[in-house]
């Protein structure tokens, strides 16, 4: 649908955390919807908490692919947090800075 509208206006939302648990591949993934990518959610998983290094999903390795097709954009940090909230997302943003 999205290609078919063809509007810079229209692009597609990459859920991160409901990739994973839907389907997995993440990183394959974003190479396949590369052209239509116009924003980008990340939350751990397990739980849809804070994102960390322990988890099911590398967000180093999410970040670096992003980087690698081009990917411009701001990737939002939409987790519920489990602690102190911006302690939280200072952590999630020094994972995802690569």
């Amino acid at each position: 649908m999205i290609k078919k509208i063809d509007s810079p206006s229209f692009k597609l939302l990459f859920d991160v955390y409901h990739i994973q648990i839907m389907n997995g591949d993440v990183i394959r993934r974003l190479r396949q919807y590369r052209d239509i990518l116009g924003h980008v959610h990340v939350a751990g998983n397990p739980g849809r908490n804070e994102i960390g290094d322990d988890q099911e999903i590398c967000y180093k390795a999410v970040m670096e692919a992003l980087i690698e097709i081009g990917y411009e954009g701001y990737v939002g940090q939409e987790f519920l947090p489990t602690g102190n909230p911006l302690e939280s997302l200072a952590r999630a943003v020094t994972i995802c800075d690569v």
